[in-house]
């Protein structure tokens, strides 16, 4: 018999509903009787006993908001009658003991990636172009034509049959309402590639490097070092203008800093010490190819999984996304670490109301004193233009039943697992130690997966029960759904659907070990997630303003 409601802690007053739940119906759970208020819709909850004014609501076994106002037993929980609430944090000293899961059946288990000079292990095999400065933007878009199309990395070709078709339609005088657009297909690798063993050739297109603060130009610079000396990354051109904030020796220096032996072939071209616009494509298409003949030769080897870096987030989340996706995800994050992988959880906006759990399991007292410095500065940023981080969810995710920030936050954590937390890293920072790594970024999915990989993500686990067509340029995205619903609706962008988590088909354990073994295939090129298949590589750097 399926499930049709769950309490998620032992101490929470509030139910959540997994089916549509009626007006009037009786419900049972516990052996307590439960009469519907209001018409429940599936992710939604209602409470278990009647609340006063300014009551404690208690979910994930922590406060995550508090009653505005008088709400009967089995009332449904909105926005009207519950406001964001968290308790406040502070550190206190380590005594967490952590129960590692069995790993009997991955000990051993390896994935086939491309082993570096300095010992990390990358998921795939990139060549990059870096613009220092977005008046280059324009220069990358000519030369990702130029080479995407003749190279075999396009995937954009359906599209262009499905505009000609409609064209010659046209120029028939059809009727163009009729016009088919199933038949464009769907994405699939190409089997025309050039260069075998080169997995893309991937393009930084951003909106800075000049015109904003030196501050901005000075993050921006770290961050393209970052990804310029990712695992994934195998070569790189820089494009740069002149004239610019973000000058080249800035970037050279950011570079050698956090790569002292870096040795990937780097090629630079400066527009304004070039002949022409022509000479300067030319020549950047030249080069690289014939540094795409060199990292060609580059093929995939055996690595042990504690050489895999694994960053966790989630986006277009809902009701479901703490209960299913975030939870199996955070299972697949235990499993990795218990066998010397690398864990990276950010989005702090989304950590509000799970601050003092991560604290508590926080092993180094600097490193948690950072975390806290970290939050509390981000949080006031916000509130001092009049926000905060309790405006972090969106009209989208509190539609679907996540109705508070503490809500979403505390279901976002889960992601993580359960396992200590060995080190916090501002935004760019690189992980340098196994074991979950706390990551400074904001919310918003983009700027969160682009501080993700800076930080050293080789493959990222995105869990989504609304849908989003996010994926990262150097870092191969895996799309997991908490709901059937979902996978089956938006099934060309989805990977892995959680949803028999939530039918009661099967345990959150047992997702988690499935996650895992999928994560080991993609990392060896054995199944291509669908976030690289439709070259959704979005990149957007944050200002270290307010963004949530």
């Amino acid at each position: 018999m399926v499930t049709r409601i769950l309490k998620i802690h032992p101490n929470d007053n509030v139910l959540v509903a997994l089916q549509n739940l009626a007006k009037g119906e009786t419900v049972i759970y516990d052996g307590q009787e439960y009469i519907l208020q209001d018409d429940i819709q599936a992710k939604h909850k209602f409470f278990m006993q009647d609340m006063n004014a300014g009551d404690h609501i208690i979910m994930y076994g922590v406060l995550v908001g508090k009653a505005q106002h008088f709400i009967l037993k089995g009332g449904l929980m909105d926005t009207e009658n519950t406001k964001h609430a968290s308790d406040p944090y502070e550190f206190r000293p380590y005594h967490y003991e952590w129960h590692a899961p069995d790993v009997s059946k991955f000990e051993g288990r390896t994935f086939n990636g491309y082993i570096r000079s300095d010992g990390r292990v990358g998921t795939a095999n990139y060549w990059l172009f870096i613009p220092t400065v977005f008046c280059e933007n324009r220069n990358l878009d000519v030369i990702r034509e130029a080479l995407h199309n003749e190279l075999g990395y396009a995937v954009t070709d359906k599209y262009k049959s499905y505009a000609h078709q409609l064209v010659e339609a046209y120029k028939n005088g059809e009727i163009l309402e009729e016009a088919d657009p199933s038949s464009i297909g769907i994405a699939n690798p190409s089997t025309n590639r050039v260069f075998k063993n080169v997995d893309g050739i991937k393009f930084l297109n951003h909106q800075g490097g000049c015109g904003g603060t030196r501050q901005d130009a000075a993050v921006l610079s770290k961050l393209l070092a970052a990804y310029a000396d990712h695992p994934n990354v195998a070569g790189v051109t820089v494009l740069s203008l002149g004239c610019q904030n973000l000058q080249v020796k800035d970037f050279m220096d950011d570079l050698k800093h956090r790569s002292p032996n870096f040795d990937k072939p780097l090629f630079i071209f400066e527009q304004q010490q070039s002949q022409s616009e022509e000479q300067l494509v030319k020549e950047a298409i030249r080069k690289t190819f014939i540094g795409l003949t060199e990292i060609n030769k580059i093929e995939r080897q055996p690595a042990p999984l504690s050489k895999l870096v694994l960053g966790v987030k989630c986006g277009g989340s809902d009701g479901f996304s703490g209960i299913s996706a975030n939870p199996a995800v955070g299972y697949t994050s235990d499993l990795l670490v218990a066998l010397g992988g690398t864990v990276l959880l950010a989005e702090f906006p989304e950590l509000c109301g799970a601050e003092q759990q991560l604290i508590d399991r926080t092993k180094d007292e600097t490193a948690a004193r950072k975390f806290i410095q970290l939050m509390t500065a981000y949080n006031q940023s916000a509130e001092n233009v009049g926000s905060g981080f309790f405006m972090n969810p969106s009209p989208g995710n509190i539609k679907d039943g996540l109705i508070t920030d503490a809500i979403k936050s505390t279901g976002a954590a889960k992601k993580g697992g359960t396992s200590p937390v060995e080190d916090v890293l501002d935004y760019t920072e690189p992980a340098t130690k196994p074991g979950l790594n706390l990551v400074c970024t904001p919310g918003n999915d983009v700027e969160a997966t682009t501080g993700k990989a800076a930080a050293g993500a080789t493959l990222i686990l995105f869990t989504t029960g609304l849908g989003t067509p996010t994926g990262n340029p150097v870092c191969p995205t895996i799309k997991v759904s908490t709901n059937n619903a979902l996978t089956k609706r938006m099934g060309d962008i989805i990977d892995i659907n959680c949803g028999p988590v939530i039918e009661g088909e099967k345990t959150i354990e047992e997702m988690g070990e499935d996650i895992l073994e999928y994560c080991i295939k993609a990392a060896s090129g054995e199944v291509i997630p669908k976030a690289v298949l439709l070259n959704q590589d979005d990149f957007i750097p944050w200002k270290r303003g307010v963004s949530l």
